[in-house]
């Protein structure tokens, strides 16, 4: 029963070495959430600045093309032999010499835009690539620990089958049995009650437990059970 007991403090090292595991990727999680947060802020900094050389060229193409239309307005006034004719040409080639002036002065405003919105991406990049940055390391430091783990648990388990050879074929195959339900599988007679389910135990039970004639397990919960006061007197004087 020492041995076993010895194994069993062994495999719930493992596990909890195995539940770590499972747990340390999780804090990426929140890393990983934050970075997207992160890259999406930084893209839509990126996008205003984008949003505005769009509208400028629109703007430039669209004074091109009324420049374009008030050149053959112009030639056909050369053309026209009538005054309303050619008082309605003029009349076109100012309105649209007032739209291309609009579309500059909108030009001018876009290009002051366009100086405030690079800015502030600049510096919006500059901060969030130093919190990227920040993030990396918290994960490398998590990987680091994942790995540390792994390896400790590695080395757990390569400690095992020595253990594993100590105990009766019998007893460790039920022991085997029971950890797959209950951790954990082994526990301790407490004043004849089970140390996993503390109900009370039959006293026959707890006399061939006591008198190490048996090996038995609880009727209630199905843990192995052993008393503390054999492991107690079978450890080797010092």
């Amino acid at each position: 029963m020492r041995a076993l007991l010895e194994l069993q403090q062994l495999d719930l090292k493992i596990e909890a070495f195995r539940a770590r595991e499972k747990e340390i990727p999780r804090q990426k999680e929140a890393f990983n959430i934050q970075r997207k947060r992160l890259t999406e802020e930084l893209k839509e900094s990126e996008g205003r600045v984008k949003k505005l050389k769009v509208e400028q060229k629109e703007c430039e193409v669209d004074i091109d093309q009324k420049n374009t239309q008030i050149g053959k307005f112009e030639a056909q006034l050369l053309q026209v032999k009538k005054n309303e004719e050619y008082r309605a040409l003029l009349h076109e080639i100012e309105l649209q010499r007032k739209q291309i002036a609009l579309k500059e002065e909108r030009i001018l405003g876009i290009m002051l835009e366009i100086d405030d919105a690079q800015m502030r991406f600049h510096e919006d990049r500059k901060r969030i690539d130093g919190e990227v940055a920040k993030l990396d390391e918290e994960c490398a430091r998590i990987d680091a620990e994942l790995a540390e783990a792994v390896k400790e648990r590695k080395e757990l388990e390569s400690r095992r089958a020595p253990l594993a050879a100590a105990v009766s074929p019998p007893l460790l195959k039920r022991y085997e049995r029971i950890r797959t339900a209950r951790k954990p599988a082994v526990v301790p007679l407490n004043d004849e009650s089970c140390g996993g389910c503390f109900m009370t135990v039959r006293a026959q039970i707890v006399n061939e437990i006591m008198a190490e004639k048996e090996h038995h397990s609880c009727q209630h919960c199905g843990r192995l059970l052993y008393f503390p006061g054999n492991i107690v007197k079978s450890e080797p004087s010092e």
